[in-house]
């Protein structure tokens, strides 16, 4: 039997190191791989045949969410489970969207863990039990009212907001709106100052704890 090819990307050792100790005596699964972040995981797939790749969405030089979109821009059919801290229920969303085909936390246990890379390499979607929980509980959008920072937003900010959590990038916003890249650009630098945060994974997490998504 063939066992399944895994990619670790993770920009913190430590998890790595962690995720290799709990699939080493798994007669199924065989860590192929690691990196630190999305532009090596990428350098990675190039060179490798894989069938799993399991990642962080937050990480340096390039995220999760981009990395994502990158490989299904490639048209690769890797199998891609998001490891991570986010369960807000428009952010899994949103990676399912983009082309994920599993989410798992990373407070789950190895035997899920296992399960989740076995069941999505067998070409099925994983969803831990508290994404699932997170999905039928998706009732944020009360939030919006109270918090006086989502009143500094204008409605186009608020609609590149959007278009952002639904996986589009700038050039595709761009000519959704017909507006420039660059101008998305502007709009988004302008966006992430206003709402203090410092990347588009905090973005995105923003906005759907804030019930803009």
């Amino acid at each position: 039997m063939n066992r399944i090819r895994v990619l670790l990307v993770d920009d913190h050792q430590i998890i790595i190191d962690g995720l290799k100790s709990l699939l080493k005596n798994s007669d199924e699964i065989f860590v192929a791989g690691e990196a630190n972040n999305g532009r090596e995981a990428l350098r990675i797939l190039d060179l490798l045949e894989l069938d799993v790749v399991l990642m962080d969405i937050d990480m340096p030089v390039m995220n999760g969410i981009d990395t994502l979109k990158e490989i299904r821009k490639q048209g690769s059919d890797v199998k891609v489970i998001i490891l991570s801290m986010h369960n807000e229920a428009g952010m899994i969303k949103s990676m399912m969207n983009i082309g994920a085909n599993g989410y798992l936390l990373k407070s789950s246990s190895q035997d899920e863990l296992i399960n989740a890379i076995r069941k999505v390499a067998g070409g099925h979607q994983y969803f831990s039990t508290e994404v699932t929980l997170s999905l039928l509980n998706k009732n944020q959008n009360s939030l919006q009212d109270s918090n006086p920072q989502i009143e500094l937003l204008t409605d186009r900010e608020t609609e590149i907001i959007q278009l952002i959590a639904e996986g589009f990038s700038n050039k595709e916003i761009g000519n959704k709106l017909f507006i420039s890249h660059r101008t998305v650009d502007t709009h988004r630098t302008n966006i992430m100052k206003k709402l203090n945060v410092s990347n588009i994974a905090g973005l995105i997490s923003y906005a759907i704890k804030n019930g803009i998504v």
